[in-house]
């Protein structure tokens, strides 16, 4: 059903078990009738000596008294099943009755009414004053809200976390059902199961699915909630309609609903929102101009400043395990972790063009090679250069690798020069693009046949073969590192891009 406002009302700060209450020992409380159930909750402390409590009461409350409204001959009639009665029917939690200074004993009739009604009822010692106990539950109030934030916190960030992995949508269900001890479930617009993760009992799953048609979205003028909560076979469900207003629906199934789940559903609803939405926006309706006068013959460099910025890097990124390949799901939270819309989805992996002034840091998930920061005319080159850096970053098993983070020995020799001369020595090479980026990548790991192997996806073998073909074309020792360091050198001019 829709989410209603319960009664009675309850304050926002999470309610005290009962249980924490009676185990404080400076208390020295004694639960003497009513069922002993360690769920029962404290939401306050109220103290009252009224003969009929209920109207001043809300609901939740553990209720008080020293017995001073009970009269002479209350045993022998029906005051304390009258007192009790009201006492429950107004949604109180549980009696606390003080031994002083009016009371030696509890009344039996008293017990015999809470055990009738199923109030607990305790026994407060003449140590005790009431006005420690209420303080014990505002303390305990507080230690309860402090352990809530910091569980929502927690989840916060773990979320947002999943949210930047190469599989968000999934990752981010796992982590909402770890938290919630449930299952959490996406729906597409049909309401066929996306993605789930987590388990929940088959009566209740099922169940949890017609929740989701709640909150779907049945036309353009019909009204529907944004949530809807059930409970079928003890177990919560919560259906969360997603802010793309397409008809996605997250579900939560969990046997209990702690302080703060809805809090945490919450935010995984807004992070399925974004990773499945639809960007409509300033920024896209630029992004769409800037394609369309690239299709029609317009310079990159004067198509630039509608994409906000005049330097670039390019990302090249892979998830870090072996797995299925990024989605178009994964690649837009890629982008978003980056700071960038500007994502293409590749063979296997997610290439992102970053605004120069935007650091990208490294993603949890992905391995990332970097360009050097390129105006427009120079994105080809970038692109090659965040290539080559992730093919590096993959081989090295390094998260993130930035192109040119070093000087060289190039900056010291005039370009010129430096053309001429890897030209000359690179002649050998000219017609072999495959032989020259086999050299290249394994002089660049130090000679690793099988780290080669891995940057450029071939066998060993074939790394092999073709750093001797090199050899034999260029007529040199590729032991020797007076050589090594030449080639490497005429490789870095990038004559043969």
């Amino acid at each position: 059903m829709p989410d209603t406002p319960s009664a009675p009302a309850v304050p926002p700060t999470p309610p005290v078990p009962l249980s924490a209450l009676l185990a404080r020992e400076d208390l020295a409380l004694r639960q003497i009738a009513g069922p002993r159930d360690a769920d029962t909750a404290i939401h306050w402390a109220h103290t009252s000596e009224m003969a009929d409590p209920y109207p001043y009461l809300l609901g939740g409350e553990l209720l008080l008294t020293a017995g001073v409204h009970i009269p002479e001959a209350a045993g022998s009639g029906t005051y304390f099943d009258d007192y009790v009665s009201r006492i429950v029917a107004a949604g109180g939690a549980a009696l606390g009755f003080g031994l002083a200074p009016v009371h030696d004993t509890v009344p039996r009739a008293l017990v015999a009414a809470c055990d009738h009604y199923g109030l607990p009822l305790l026994e407060v010692p003449p140590q005790t004053t009431f006005s420690g106990v209420a303080r014990a539950v505002w303390q305990l109030m507080a230690q309860a809200r402090l352990a809530e934030l910091r569980r929502v916190t927690e989840a916060q960030q773990s979320l947002a976390a999943a949210a930047s992995r190469p599989d968000p949508v999934p990752s981010v269900l796992r982590q909402l059902a770890q938290r919630v001890g449930g299952r959490a479930v996406l729906y597409g617009p049909d309401g066929a199961e996306l993605a789930g993760a987590g388990r929940a009992p088959e009566e209740a799953a099922r169940a949890l699915g017609e929740l989701a048609a709640v909150v779907r979205p049945a036309g353009p003028a019909a009204p529907t909630p944004a949530s809807a909560s059930d409970t079928v076979a003890d177990t919560h469900l919560a259906a969360y309609a997603l802010g793309t207003g397409q008809g996605f629906v997250l579900g939560v199934a969990a046997a209990r609903r702690d302080p703060g789940d809805h809090t945490i559903a919450s935010v995984a609803a807004v992070l399925l929102t974004l990773l499945t939405g639809e960007h409509q926006s300033g920024a896209g309706a630029a992004r769409s101009s800037a394609l369309v006068r690239l299709l029609l013959g317009t310079p990159p460099e004067a198509v630039a400043p509608l994409l906000g910025g005049d330097r670039w890097v390019v990302v090249h990124a892979r998830p870090t395990r072996d797995g299925p390949a990024p989605d178009a799901v994964a690649a837009s939270a890629l982008g978003a972790a980056l700071g960038s819309t500007l994502v293409d989805l590749g063979d296997g992996f997610v290439r992102v063009l970053v605004p120069a002034d935007r650091e990208p840091a490294p993603q949890p998930g992905w391995t990332l090679g970097l360009s050097a920061p390129a105006v427009p005319r120079d994105w080809a080159a970038a692109d090659t250069q965040a290539s080559r850096a992730l093919a590096r970053a993959r081989a090295t098993r390094t998260a993130l690798v930035r192109h040119g983070e070093r000087t060289g020995l190039a900056d010291l020799v005039p370009p010129a020069e430096a053309e001429l001369h890897a030209r000359t020595l690179l002649a050998p090479l000219a017609q072999g693009t495959a032989l020259t980026e086999t050299l290249r990548t394994w002089l660049s790991l130090h000679g690793s046949w099988d780290r080669t192997a891995v940057a450029l996806s071939v066998h060993r073998n074939t790394v092999r073969q073709r750093i001797a073909r090199c050899a034999a074309l260029l007529g040199v020792d590729l032991d020797d590192a007076d050589v090594r360091m030449e080639l490497w050198f005429a490789l870095k001019q990038g004559l043969t891009d």
